[in-house]
């Protein structure tokens, strides 16, 4: 099984629709709210150099923003 770790905020539309995305997957992850934990939030930046979310690591794969076409690629979704 994957490690899927994304880093997220409540109010951002793109953590929701990569969150719905896995879901409707069955893919598990763990969802860690970046605006509620800035040690969190530090991590986040350190993997993608990025302060935007969603950061999406699969496995040490980094993936910024919600792209489906990727996410699929390194999880094998058809």
């Amino acid at each position: 099984m994957q490690n899927i770790l994304i880093y997220s905020t409540p109010t951002c539309p793109y953590c929701k629709m990569a969150k719905s995305f896995l879901k409707d997957h069955d893919i598990s992850f763990t969802d860690i709210d970046v605006s509620t934990d800035a040690n969190k939030a530090q991590e986040m930046i350190e993997k993608s150099g990025q302060m935007g979310v969603p950061v999406i690591d699969i496995d040490g794969e980094i993936i910024v923003g919600f792209d489906q076409k990727k996410i699929s690629q390194l999880l094998h979704i058809k």
